[in-house]
């Protein structure tokens, strides 16, 4: 029997290295909104409203389904909840 380690869960999850590093981005993404969201002390009404989204696609968001949300809608979230994104890009180990 062998024991295969991952250094992520999302390594283990996907069939590509380009995946799961587009899914480790996501979900950090979600993470950093969903804590803005939390900080801001409203219902998922008006944190929906906040974000200009429904309050079903909100609670898509703040259950972690990432796979219902690309990158680039979730930068376009994270600037409408006030966050700074910042990328950086470094050579693969």
């Amino acid at each position: 029997m062998t024991i295969e380690v991952f250094e992520s869960v999302w390594d283990a999850l996907v069939d590509t290295p380009t995946e799961a590093e587009n899914m480790k981005l996501r979900s950090r993404l979600m993470i950093a909104i969903c804590e803005a969201v939390s900080a801001w002390g409203v219902t998922q009404t008006e944190a929906a409203r906040r974000l200009g989204v429904t309050q079903p696609r909100l609670n898509d968001l703040l259950r972690g389904r990432v796979g219902k949300f690309s990158l680039d809608a979730l930068v376009a979230l994270a600037a409408r909840a006030g966050l700074a994104v910042h990328m950086e890009i470094t050579l693969a180990a």
